[in-house]
């Protein structure tokens, strides 16, 4: 099968690591971002830059949309139905929420039943999206999706499928709750580490080798003990990702309710464009 031709729309942490890989890997790469200068980097690797969506998606046989937030994802993807390709497929892979992804699949079904939409958020965060090293957690129709699984084979360790379109997004959010929980979690138990006296290293050395020693808080332990949280997750996209979850049910879930009006103030305090690990600093500050 000769290589689909793709666009890539939104050009910020992912889109960028996503474009850049498909790029390395051979692939022909359409891409538009609201600032254009975003994508300026990869001309010379040959990323064909557009200067709007539909132009991006004219001639893509698999699009990638990786942008801010369900508002935006949903105006661009409107603002190109016309343009994109007959029978092409359609790989919404931001965290958007439960009510955009669902409504976004129903506009396409009635509008273009012809594009195969793809619900394909990822597991991973800057970092392992620029090493190829993050998780798709696909949903929709597999037995079509040849095109796709070539595009997220190159900028992938793996896809795992979920079901029909919509469950992948639901996943996402599962995955970000508990993950939003341990970095709470993390963050006051250094705090209580350090009143009694240990270092994160301290702690570290008794988590490492038993069955809590994520690399996850390995990570974080480490921005927290250097003080330098420069974004891998941006506090104000995780507190997103809470509120998305909170917004999808009807369950109580009261310790990730009090975690985002904790997430909010420190991002009031200033704190949103750094990692979200930065919720340490701020509860030392208080």
């Amino acid at each position: 099968m000769k290589q689909p031709e793709v666009a890539v729309l939104g050009l910020g942490a992912m889109g960028h690591a996503f474009a850049a890989n498909l790029l390395k890997k051979g692939f022909r790469v359409h891409g538009w971002n609201r600032t254009r200068a975003r994508g300026e980097d990869l001309l010379e690797a040959g990323l064909q830059l557009a200067d709007s969506p539909e132009d991006a998606v004219r001639q893509a046989d698999v699009v990638i949309a990786m942008l801010a937030d369900g508002d935006t994802t949903e105006q661009v993807l409107h603002q190109a139905k016309e343009a994109f390709k007959q029978g092409a497929t359609l790989c919404q892979m931001g965290t958007i929420g439960v009510e955009k992804t669902d409504a976004l699949i129903a506009f396409f079904t009635e509008k273009r039943p012809d594009l195969l939409l793809i619900d394909a958020p990822v597991s991973g965060t800057k970092a392992p999206a620029e090493n190829a090293q993050i998780l798709v957690l696909a949903s929709g129709d597999q037995s079509r999706a040849q095109a796709a699984e070539a595009v997220f084979a190159a900028i992938s360790k793996g896809t795992k499928w979920l079901g029909e379109a919509g469950k992948s997004t639901r996943m996402k959010l599962v995955i970000n709750s508990w993950l939003i929980g341990m970095m709470q979690s993390l963050a006051e138990s250094t705090r209580l580490a350090e009143q009694f006296g240990f270092s994160t290293d301290d702690l570290w050395q008794v988590l490492e080798g038993g069955p809590l020693a994520a690399p996850y808080a390995k990570m974080k332990l480490g921005m927290m003990a250097s003080d330098d949280y420069t974004p891998q997750m941006h506090l104000v996209w995780a507190l997103k990702d809470a509120r998305l979850a909170l917004d999808a049910t009807e369950t109580p879930l009261p310790a990730l309710e009090n975690i985002a009006q904790l997430w909010q103030q420190a991002v009031d305090a200033g704190h949103g464009e750094e990692d979200l690990a930065v919720i340490y600093r701020y509860l030392k500050a208080q």
